[in-house]
């Protein structure tokens, strides 16, 4: 089965850190990019961070630049977000998703942000709650 799953959410005071991961199946996950994308409660989508196939460009958010990093283990088949100093608004609910096409990747605001074309396959997503 072609799938994504997210693990690692929780809730965590500010100022802490989570690391977030994505396990992938039933597809060549090391030819695809990836990215983080989060839905704070009563909000769109927002993209937080991409890779590509590789692992050897990124790119991010300004709101989360220098406290999260994305990585990923393509042996594991596995996508990592590293989140540090976390803010009570970096709550949300955490997405991996892939993009649409092995081997595409793509590191403009427009495109990052299309999230109907850009992306074909979605994880169920991980809470994450920072609070005191």
């Amino acid at each position: 089965e072609v799938q994504l799953v997210e693990t690692g959410g929780g809730l965590v005071q500010p100022g802490g850190s989570l690391r977030l991961s994505c396990s992938a199946s039933g597809f060549a996950f090391s030819q695809y990019a990836m990215s983080w994308i989060r839905q704070a409660p009563g909000k769109g989508l927002e993209w937080v961070c991409a890779s590509n196939a590789g692992g050897s460009s990124t790119t991010y958010a300004d709101s989360v630049l220098g406290r999260f990093t994305i990585s990923r283990d393509n042996a594991r088949n596995t996508l990592y977000l590293q989140m540090n100093a976390l803010k009570p608004e970096d709550t949300a609910v955490y997405y991996c998703a892939r993009f649409r096409s092995p081997y595409y990747y793509c590191a403009a605001d427009w495109c990052l942000q299309s999230f109907n074309s850009t992306y074909d396959l979605w994880g169920q997503g991980t809470q994450v709650t920072v609070s005191s």
